[in-house]
């Protein structure tokens, strides 16, 4: 971890985004106070890489489109 002074920070901006990127967290602070952390940005993962993660973790009850029971509809203000 890198600790800059934000003055330097300033004139220093591109070479600290270029340290964060390759993975060094870089600390900007004012009078000695840290502010703010800079890190890289993870690439997002594709979609079809997480598919299927929780197989056989979750399930859908049998009745999960059955119609809503009348107190419940009530409560939408929906009447039979």
């Amino acid at each position: 971890m890198k600790t800059v002074d934000i003055e330097a920070a300033g004139t220093d901006l591109s070479t600290l985004v270029e340290e964060a990127a390759a993975g060094e967290e870089i600390i900007i602070a004012k009078a000695g106070k840290p502010l703010v952390r800079m890190l890289a940005v993870n690439e997002k993962k594709d979609i079809a890489s997480t598919f299927g993660m929780f197989k056989g973790q979750i399930w859908v009850s049998d009745d999960f489109d059955a119609p809503l029971p009348p107190e419940i509809l009530r409560g939408f203000g929906i009447e039979e």
